[in-house]
């Protein structure tokens, strides 16, 4: 068992922030795994530094549409196994899901659709949480860790978000979805940085047009999920709110595992 240090993030753009030093931050916090959303990017259009940060494997998954989407993980461990996608291909063409199975778990690295533009994509992003569940169910039920990262695009409880009740009837933080979380967590899962911090005030997404971060007027819509058997092995789940570069904040799980 060794300790591990995971950090998700949001970059909203990984060549914008390779600009407001990027690998100077992975050299800095020197995670164990770095998991990245919305890279908007092909990995032939990445500098070979940002491809390959040194004392890392990395790996990439695109959207077939340019600039839209995808992610990307950094791992100082080789993965026994890694997949782009979920077993239903319906899921997969937009460059969202990384699946790194590790001896002693599997790690789920997901930028989730966001539902805001149409009735259509609200109905794609539900489908899409009802197959990460039956994934994520069925490798925990075969007795596996798993751990969950990264923007879920929905804030659960009123505490992950300033201004509930105006944001009731917006997706985001409407029932369906949030009842997506409850249903996870019904399954056997832990919202890990809830473990640490019961208090409202920590979101992890600001409006940038409305400089909302300087205001604190946020959501918490990124996460690390954990099954409940690895609940004691948790040292730390964070927001690393003091860490700029995109309008999202890096989320820190540390765990013994």
């Amino acid at each position: 068992m060794t300790s591990k240090k995971i950090i998700s993030w949001n970059v909203n753009g990984i060549r914008a922030v390779a600009k407001k030093g990027f690998l100077d931050f992975i050299s800095s916090e020197s995670p164990d795994i770095l998991c990245i959303q919305e890279t908007k990017a092909q990995e032939d259009q990445l500098t070979s530094a940002i491809r390959h940060p040194k004392g890392y494997y990395s790996y990439f998954s695109s959207a077939e549409k340019k600039g839209y989407s995808g992610v990307a993980v950094y791992t100082k461990d080789e993965p026994i196994s890694i997949r782009k996608g979920f077993e239903n291909p319906e899921f997969n063409n937009e460059g969202r899901i990384l699946i790194l199975e590790y001896s002693e778990f599997y790690l789920f690295n997901i930028y989730f659709p966001n539902g805001k533009m149409s009735k259509e994509r609200l109905d794609y992003k539900m489908k899409f949480y009802d197959e990460c569940l039956l994934e994520v169910e069925k490798l925990h039920k075969s007795g596996n860790n798993v751990i969950i990262c990264g923007d879920v695009n929905t804030a659960h409880k009123e505490i992950d978000l300033a201004r509930p009740a105006e944001n009731s009837k917006i997706s985001g933080f409407l029932p369906q979805e949030r009842d997506w979380i409850d249903r996870l967590l019904d399954s056997g899962f832990l919202d890990t940085f809830r473990i640490f911090t019961k208090e409202p005030g920590y979101y992890s997404w600001w409006d940038l047009k409305s400089k909302a971060r300087d205001r604190n007027v946020g959501w918490r819509i990124d996460y690390f999920f954990a099954n409940k058997e690895v609940k004691e092995k948790i040292k730390d789940a964070s927001i690393m709110s003091h860490i700029y570069g995109s309008d999202h904040s890096p989320v820190l799980l540390e765990i013994d595992i």
